[in-house]
């Protein structure tokens, strides 16, 4: 979808130091991006750099772009492109009309959404969802799948949801919002709270004891490695108690989406951990007041990181029955799978490549 379409769209990676700027026609950036400094503190330098970013860009095209679109950080009416209150930002304050600012300054379509929901609609259209479905018609298996959770492991905890080729933005664009779910360990606190690097930081600091305000989570993940001097079982388990938090997540997530799920974020370089946790809480059992018991889920889940259970998830399991009072046979998919991937394109460029196909999209309908 849009591999070929010669339509520009401009982009920018909105980050708390630096924005970002580019321009994607065809899932690949048109000349090199272009970086300024962000100015966190006041609107008005703020929006000067904005333009200028964007005018910067669109000066080296040959080819007049069709529209911007960017994530950027909420809360927000990402649908009428308002910024709301932002922690990071403190010269949006009392709601900022970014959308249209720029739709005035340029005359083409502005889109903003949040990078959980670009992110994911990239690895849908661009990513992980067409690796996945690849790799079962190379194995022979004719199953395809057209939803994906995708979730970004980071300063906080993203995600978004496609449903056939549809991002799911909720009529409050609140839709895949996973941050504020209740915390399994915490009942009375977000989700979030250990799914963080800030989580990654506390949990390591109570494990082991050590102060942990001059490490970040990469200095943790190279005491798991035993590369530098620290408690390793405290290090381990820093990060697979966060995919513990997720996995429980995961649960109550794929009931609703039925889907691929892909992990993108900071975070995943410390992934073999991470799916540990997460692959262990997806394990467990529910009951039933009668002891009946189910699995947490409806659907196996395999963790495509590791080629066994990738194997696994590949093989096609479907038999024949026969139709009722008939000698024809009809395919019965009789097992329900699904698979969890770390993002392999990365999750800025899916973040771009989301902006780029959802500005499209919504041109074309």
């Amino acid at each position: 979808m849009y591999i070929n379409d010669q339509r520009i769209v401009l982009t920018l990676d909105a980050g708390g130091t630096n924005f970002v700027f580019s321009a994607v026609q065809a899932y690949k950036e048109v000349g090199e991006h272009f970086v300024l400094p962000a100015v966190s503190d006041d609107l008005d330098k703020c929006l000067e750099q904005l333009v200028y970013g964007f005018e910067t860009i669109k000066s080296t095209l040959d080819t007049e772009p069709v529209a911007i679109s960017f994530a950027f950080p909420g809360p927000a009416d990402y649908k009428n492109g308002i910024i709301g209150d932002l922690p990071n930002f403190k010269a949006f304050r009392g709601g900022v009309a970014l959308g249209p600012y720029l739709y005035a300054k340029f005359q083409i379509p502005v889109y903003i959404n949040n990078d959980g929901n670009l992110f994911a609609y990239g690895e849908a259209l661009h990513g992980a969802l067409p690796m996945v479905n690849y790799w079962l018609s190379n194995a022979g298996n004719p199953k395809r799948y057209s939803n994906l959770l995708g979730i970004t492991l980071g300063t906080g905890f993203g995600a978004g949801v496609v449903i056939n080729k549809t991002l799911l933005t909720g009529d409050n664009g609140c839709g895949g919002d996973v941050w504020i779910m209740k915390n399994k360990k915490y009942p009375n606190h977000i989700v979030e709270e250990s799914v963080s690097i800030r989580a990654v930081k506390r949990v390591y600091q109570e494990l082991s004891g050590k102060d942990t305000s001059n490490l970040t989570p990469k200095d943790i993940f190279d005491i798991a490695e035993g590369n530098i001097s620290g408690d390793r079982d405290a290090a381990i388990r820093s990060f697979e108690e966060m995919g513990e938090m997720i996995g429980d997540i995961m649960t109550y997530a794929l009931t609703l989406v039925d889907g691929i799920v892909v992990i993108g974020g900071g975070l995943t370089g410390a992934s073999k951990y991470i799916l540990k946790g997460v692959m262990k809480e997806l394990d467990g059992d529910i009951n039933m007041f009668g002891g009946t018991s189910f699995s947490k889920t409806q659907m196996d889940i395999y963790n495509l990181m590791d080629e066994e259970d990738k194997s696994k998830f590949l093989q096609n399991e479907d038999i024949q029955v026969k139709i009722p009072g008939s000698d024809d046979l009809v395919h019965y998919n009789k097992t329900k799978k699904t698979g969890i991937v770390i993002s392999h394109i990365g999750t800025s460029e899916a973040v771009m490549y989301g902006a780029y196909a959802y500005a499209l999209q919504q041109l074309d309908s």
